[in-house]
């Protein structure tokens, strides 16, 4: 029943934006949920990128090194939305990103979207 939807990949040159978006549907009371961006470059194993916690935790976040300053997650609980605003893109950022829910706020993270891919050109 619960579904996650990224969209927004595609191919950036380095140094360009791109937000990529996840539309949740079936995950209950939306706002209660964690939500991450995680992702998986060739060869390499799946990271988080960002994450935002639900209500309970109110909503804090959370950034990899690697991305801090540069990317921006951030929700929308009226429209069940999470966003990934990715400014001064690297080529490094290349990778499949995917959407994930956490019911637990444990970073139990039990729900995920199939992904979409980010190329960046240098």
């Amino acid at each position: 029943q619960a579904q996650l939807a990224e969209s927004g990949g595609g191919l950036v040159q380095a140094g360009g934006s791109l937000r990529l978006s996840c539309a949740a549907s079936g995950l209950g009371l939306f706002s209660r949920y964690a939500m991450g961006w995680f992702r998986q470059a060739p060869g390499k194993e799946r990271e988080a990128v960002a994450t935002v916690g639900g209500s309970t935790t109110d909503y804090r976040t959370y950034y990899a090194d690697a991305v801090r300053g540069r990317f921006t997650i951030s929700r929308n609980n009226a429209k069940n939305m999470v966003y990934l605003q990715m400014s001064s893109v690297k080529p490094e950022d290349t990778a499949v990103y995917y959407c994930a829910a956490d019911s637990t706020n444990l970073r139990t993270y039990n729900y995920w979207g199939q992904g979409t891919r980010v190329t960046v050109s240098s």
